[in-house]
């Protein structure tokens, strides 16, 4: 088993910037990719980003290319989501992931509870 907790959303405005973390406990974290998704109130959950065990590897939703980044930590089992020149569209529940497998569809094993991504314009 892998629990995952995410934490760092809030309010921001639009052209701000959010740093999202999901901290895991459980098996070997470095044995996972890991991945971010959201969903908006009424719509279906979507990738936003995923990388490798390593890091050296990752995945962007078209839409935030350029604007998120995605990193880990694995000494500190934590996996970030760095949100800059958000949008008023980013606002979201945004979940963390984990699987064994790097993937950028929804079968990811292990899913973190989310956390609330307001962006006001």
């Amino acid at each position: 088993q892998v629990q995952l907790v995410e934490s760092g959303g809030g309010l921001a405005q639009a052209g701000g910037s959010l740093r999202l973390s999901c901290a895991a406990s459980g098996r070997t974290f470095s044995g996972y990719a890991m991945a971010w998704f959201r969903q908006a109130a009424g719509k279906e959950r979507e990738f936003v980003a995923a990388i490798s065990r390593s890091g050296a590897i990752t995945y962007y939703l078209d839409s935030v290319k350029g604007r998120f980044t995605i990193s880990r930590d694995n000494a500190k089992n934590t996996v970030y989501l760095e949100m800059n020149s958000l949008k008023p569209e980013d606002t979201a529940v945004y979940c963390c992931a984990a699987d064994q497998l790097l993937l950028t569809s929804n079968e990811y094993e292990y899913w973190g509870q989310g956390t609330q991504v307001t962006v006001s314009s």
